[in-house]
């Protein structure tokens, strides 16, 4: 007999699917298969929404890589966790010990990758012994900290790693470029690292607010040149130390440039749409200018961010502000392509 369960899946552009496929086994010893509490929709889940060919012999592709669950059934090298317990899991899964990995940088894990598949009723889980991450015994399914949670798997470990890598603290300006849920918690990210002047370039009212509640000094809807002057007006013609960018575009790329001081750092998150961009001697090179980024360990910041999620001190869950079923996340997907919902949260 097979168990089966619902998924989501893409088939093409706009073309979103709830499926029902078998539940998936263990095929390694260190894998694990969750049961999902809590799932949703990330903004580069909207890349392939937008640009995906179709698929040949009417294939879909798994959908989602962020996710809390209750752990199903272990493979046999996984240790220290139990059947039941409540853990979330890291968008880019790793074993923890290989040399990146102890250097934080579990992207880069040789044995690593990148989830998929957790807008689902299950979900298998790679190297499960360095990736997940147990949550209190005291949190359940009803939980009102499970969507504050559920943002340590991508969204605020993504902010948090924007703004370690730009250097954030007490000394320096930052400009935020995106209102999306990641340009947000960027925003309380540097607010949390010291930066007492935050620039948040967005245009969507309802979302700069929730900014400004986060930690953002200032806000600036213009974008292009416009955009740019704005900034230097705020910073007596300089630009600020640290430009986070959390869109991806090339648009918003240029904008780094321009709102970027001398010697300062462009730290991007936004998973590049381009391969590209200008990085010679009158944009970066001339000015000293340090360009990094890319993609969160978000592994390697749990411990660090938890504490202050227990507590209430920080509520990264607000970013959330729609709750689907599975049903729901097609529609999930228009309202967020349609700027209607910031970001979706998802209760199989």
């Amino acid at each position: 007999m097979v168990n089966w369960y619902e998924s989501k899946y893409y088939y093409a552009a706009g073309d979103v699917r709830v499926e029902e496929i078998p539940v998936p086994k263990l095929q390694h010893p260190t894998d694990v298969i969750l049961k999902v509490v809590a799932a949703c929709i990330c903004g580069s889940d909207l890349h392939p929404y937008h640009n995906m060919h179709a698929h040949e012999h009417g294939e879909g592709e798994a959908m989602g890589h962020e996710v809390i669950g209750r752990i199903e059934e272990m493979g046999s090298e996984v240790s220290g966790f139990k059947k039941g317990d409540l853990v979330v899991v890291p968008f880019a899964y790793g074993d923890n010990t290989c040399p990146f990995c102890e250097e934080g940088l579990m992207t880069s894990c040789v044995h690593g990758g990148f989830m998929t598949g957790c807008q689902a009723e299950f979900v298998r889980v790679p190297q499960a012994q360095g990736s997940m991450f147990k949550l209190p015994d005291e949190i359940d399914e009803d939980s009102s900290l499970l969507p504050s949670l559920l943002t340590l798997s991508d969204v605020y470990g993504t902010g948090y790693h924007a703004a370690v890598m730009g250097g954030v603290n007490e000394n320096t300006t930052v400009t935020v470029i995106g209102d999306g849920a990641v340009g947000l918690l960027t925003v309380l990210s540097a607010k949390k690292l010291g930066a007492k002047k935050i620039i948040l370039m967005g245009r969507h009212k309802e979302r700069t607010d929730l900014g400004i509640e986060f930690g953002a000094t200032d806000v600036i809807p213009e974008r292009g040149e416009e955009g740019i002057a704005k900034v230097r007006e705020l910073t007596n013609g300089e630009g600020t130390h640290v430009v986070l960018e959390c869109v991806g575009l090339m648009r918003a790329y240029e904008m780094s440039l321009g709102a970027v001081r001398a010697g300062g750092v462009i730290s991007r998150v936004g998973v590049p749409q381009y391969e590209e961009a200008p990085i010679g001697f009158a944009s970066l090179f001339g000015r000293n200018i340090t360009l990094t980024g890319g993609p969160a360990p978000t592994r390697a910041y749990m411990e660090e961010l938890l504490p202050d999620i227990l507590d209430e001190t920080l509520q990264p869950g607000r970013v959330f502000d729609v709750t689907v079923d599975l049903d729901g996340v097609p529609e999930g997907y228009r309202a967020m392509d349609n700027r209607e919902a910031l970001k979706v949260i998802i209760r199989p």
